[in-house]
């Protein structure tokens, strides 16, 4: 519940990913950390921000640098599920990775 740690199945999604963006060095990534409804607001959202730091950290392992926002916390705020269950707060406890067009990319081809 309280961790911030990369599962070794996390860490295999994000090597799929980061060969995405490897293939697009245009790409910029946003990484969302969430977290289930337990627990204070404050306390959600700096436990997302540390879930959030985790994945960028090891996105910067890979060579992904210099290519996004920083880790952005979303707490309990945006749930995955809405049910009051185990099941359900597992599936609100992650982090997402968002990849874009970096605007400053698209706008120099313009």
């Amino acid at each position: 519940m309280d961790q911030s740690s990369l599962r070794s199945d996390a860490r295999e999604t994000l090597r799929k990913n980061y060969e995405a963006l490897r293939n697009h060095k245009d790409w910029e990534v946003l990484v969302e950390g969430h977290c289930d409804e337990r627990g204070t607001t404050e306390y959600n959202l700096g436990l997302g921000q540390r879930r959030a730091a985790a994945v960028r950290q090891y996105y910067v392992s890979m060579g992904v640098t210099g290519r996004g926002s920083p880790p952005y916390p979303t707490g309990k705020e945006k749930p995955a599920c809405e049910e009051h269950s185990e099941d359900c707060w597992s599936k609100n406890r992650r982090a997402v990775s968002k990849a874009r067009v970096s605007p400053a990319k698209s706008s120099s081809e313009n």
